[in-house]
């Protein structure tokens, strides 16, 4: 991918304004330990901000640092310096015991579906309520629920080798969002489904934002970027960049 010449992106907003951003990156860097003992450089003092029910794409080739923009927040990872804030928690604040808390917020969505292989798609959903403690009756309720706005309640009792990839993909959307997320965060959601398929996932999606959800898409796949355009933020020499679509 050839990016244009960069855009700055705006600093994130003042501390009067921060309720209106739901995720806020603040001279964000990291980097990773190799083998041989060096260091490697991801991000480098990256700053941006995303309002509140924005629809907003990460793009960048593959090992530039979507995942880890991702990661930071969740909180699987922490930065070395800066600030990485979603919503109320803040990365250099947080708790260890409060990144559940954090987490039943967010809802993820995975390229590779991560689903149980011995559970069916209503198992699957509601494996991810038992852990967070959710009653038997609202399992149940929930559950239904969701499969039914994801368009599989017939396949309720499936298995993910009975699902094909795009079914999978929407049981793996709706255990995300069996918590009611303010925040769906989707690394690579179609990356691994034909063309078709992916605009009805990507459809999929689009339909929770108009919800009200935030939807915040890693993806490399240009043609849904420029199809459904959005906000388009992109990842170049450790930086985020915003970029024009319509120039991918």
């Amino acid at each position: 991918m050839t990016l244009p010449a960069w855009t700055p992106i705006l600093l994130a907003p003042l501390p009067g304004l921060i309720s209106l951003s739901v995720i806020d990156f603040r001279d964000v860097s990291i980097s990773f330990s190799l083998p041989n003992g060096d260091q490697r450089s991801v991000l480098d003092e990256v700053s941006f901000h995303i309002d509140q029910s924005q629809k907003t794409y990460l793009v960048g080739p593959t090992g530039s640092g979507k995942s880890t923009i991702l990661r930071l927040l969740y909180m699987d990872l922490f930065p070395d310096s800066g600030v990485v804030q979603i919503g109320d928690y803040r990365s250099d604040q947080i708790e260890r015991d409060d990144i559940p808390y954090l987490r039943r917020s967010l809802g993820v969505v995975f390229q590779d579906f991560q689903l149980l292989p011995d559970r069916t798609a209503y198992e699957n959903v509601a494996f991810a309520l038992h852990a967070t403690g959710t009653s038997a009756s609202e399992v149940q309720s929930r559950v239904t629920k969701v499969l039914g706005r994801v368009g599989l309640s017939h396949k309720h009792r499936s298995y993910p080798h009975e699902l094909s990839g795009g079914e999978q993909q929407r049981v793996v959307i709706a255990r995300a969002i069996a918590n009611d997320p303010w925040v769906l965060l989707a690394d690579e959601p179609t990356g691994n489904l034909d063309p078709s398929v992916a605009d009805e996932i990507h459809e999929l999606l689009l339909d929770l934002h108009k919800q009200g959800m935030t939807l915040f898409v890693a993806t490399h796949d240009h043609r849904l970027v420029k199809s459904y355009s959005a906000r388009t933020l992109a990842m170049m020499n450790r930086q985020v960049v915003e970029i024009d679509p319509e120039t991918l």
